[in-house]
């Protein structure tokens, strides 16, 4: 390499390929995550509930899947002890970890769950998964993150700030928890050298969006849905040495819904 010539945003100064693990990884935003960081060329470790899909078309994919059910601690641990043994058998260290995963339980038919009708173990479903299994997972994988001087990335969502019409109570108040948890861990993590970050989606334009969505575009200042495309290269940019001195900041993807 020429001397001064700008380094490959997929590798180290040292040329160790960079790594990512993602939740959440089987659809929607997840997918086109692993999308864009697997076209720059670092290694994705996913992990999702489901197994690997034939149909992806990333390499390695089916050898850095992880299954794991989020909704159980005692799984999560164990995934968190798998994650370890992934990065070791390549001696990579974690450059960036997205907390991406989350459940929003529903009435019949779509229907949001407001706090009254919420039962209780629907609260501590959705509490596990969207808010104590990203700071398990952060917390898990400290040694990896602090080895590399990485990054996390937590998604949470234009619903924590505001009663949405379709994102239940639950889901909601586990977001904004998550973003307050998001500032506690970048002042945490910071003295190590990891930076942690928040994204928060708005109306985005997947498989899974509520009936009735299409209505909120007219209240949407871009006046059209976002892609998940352009979520991904928001998670990229908090990933990687472009966004070096932001930490503890949570950048709301919305096309200007919030203001």
């Amino acid at each position: 390499m020429v001397q001064g010539e700008a380094l490959p945003v997929n590798t180290t100064a040292d040329g160790e390929r960079k790594t990512l693990i993602l939740t959440g990884a089987s659809r929607g935003i997840g997918h086109a995550t692993v999308k864009r960081f697997s076209t720059a060329g670092w290694r994705v470790i996913t992990c999702s509930r489901q197994p690997f899909s034939e149909d992806c078309p990333w390499d390695a994919g089916p050898e850095d899947h992880i299954v794991v059910d989020l909704a159980s601690s005692e799984d999560t641990h164990k995934a968190i002890a798998q994650m370890k043994e992934k990065l070791k058998a390549q001696g990579s260290r974690l450059h960036a970890l997205v907390n991406n995963a989350a459940i929003s339980p529903k009435k019949p038919g779509g229907a949001r769950l407001n706090t009254l009708e919420t039962s209780e173990e629907d609260w501590k479903t959705v509490f596990q998964i969207n808010f104590f299994a990203p700071v398990m997972l952060a917390r898990g994988l400290m040694d990896e993150l602090v080895a590399a001087k990485g990054a996390v990335v937590n998604v949470t969502s234009i619903a924590g700030s505001r009663v949405h019409p379709f994102a239940g109570a639950a889901y909601s108040t586990s977001k904004a928890a998550l973003a307050a948890l998001t500032r506690e861990m970048a002042g945490d993590f910071g003295p190590f050298g990891v930076r942690v970050n928040a994204i928060s989606p708005g109306e985005i334009e997947t498989s899974i969006l509520s009936p009735g969505t299409e209505k909120l575009v007219a209240q949407i200042p871009q006046r059209r849905l976002g892609q998940p495309e352009e979520v991904a290269k928001a998670i990229y940019f908090l990933c990687t040495d472009q966004s070096s001195y932001v930490t503890g900041a949570e950048l709301h993807i919305n096309g200007g819904q919030h203001v």
